[in-house]
């Protein structure tokens, strides 16, 4: 009889230890779980928002370095008989193209960059400054999903005595989201490109209304 006790007394024992080790890991499992959303939210905003500089400047970049723009391919100075500016004319193509090419450009590499991870210190879950940034490194899934959009611009500005200096630049919008369920977030960041300029000599000439417009529509 007292074998059986003891035998029963000894299971019950094992069973108990078990279920306050699974109860303990599960505490341990929600208070991670909690100090790791808002860390991680952060982090992953950040690395978005990297991302989003990276594939941008270089997708910009390449499609610059291959097309060599001038300020000719985005509007014509017209000139009287005395050689004094009297216009500038959009060239409508060539800034539609830009502006199609350019956001298709930096969409596609933003679809490539999708499957991306960072990684968050085991001490910046602990709250405390001394820790921050301090022990090994747990990988979280970012997977940040984005979309760009481009606009040109058309800006005049005075370049000095009886000059004036027209710039056409790109603005780019990057929106990125996350698609992870753990933990979501929205970044917007914008960037602008030269892409070409020039200085014109003499009274500042009319302007046409494609020109005229702060950002150039499609």
């Amino acid at each position: 009889m007292r074998k059986k006790y003891r035998k029963r007394y000894s299971r019950y024992r094992i069973v108990i230890l078990i279920c306050i080790i699974i109860i303990v890991f599960f505490i341990a499992f929600i208070k991670t779980e909690k100090a790791l959303k808002p860390v991680a939210k952060l982090r992953a905003e950040q690395f978005a928002q990297k991302i989003a500089d990276e594939v941008t400047a270089s997708a910009v970049s390449d499609y610059l370095i291959e097309n060599r723009f001038t300020y000719e391919d985005f509007a014509v100075v017209l000139y009287n008989d005395e050689k004094s500016p009297v216009s500038v004319e959009a060239i409508p193509f060539t800034i539609n193209k830009v502006q199609s090419e350019l956001t298709a450009a930096i969409n596609k590499r933003l679809d490539s960059s999708g499957n991306k991870s960072a990684e968050i210190p085991l001490g910046s879950l602990t709250g405390s400054p001394v820790f921050t940034g301090k022990g090994p490194k747990i990988k979280i899934r970012v997977c940040p999903v984005g979309s760009a959009e481009v606009k040109l611009k058309s800006s005049f500005s005075q370049a000095g005595i009886n000059q004036t200096c027209h710039s056409i630049s790109a603005c780019v919008t990057v929106k990125m989201t996350s698609s992870v369920p753990i933990y979501s977030f929205n970044v917007r960041v914008e960037f602008e490109f030269i892409l070409a300029e020039s200085v014109i000599v003499g009274k500042v000439p009319d302007i046409s209304p494609y020109l005229a417009q702060k950002e150039m529509p499609y």
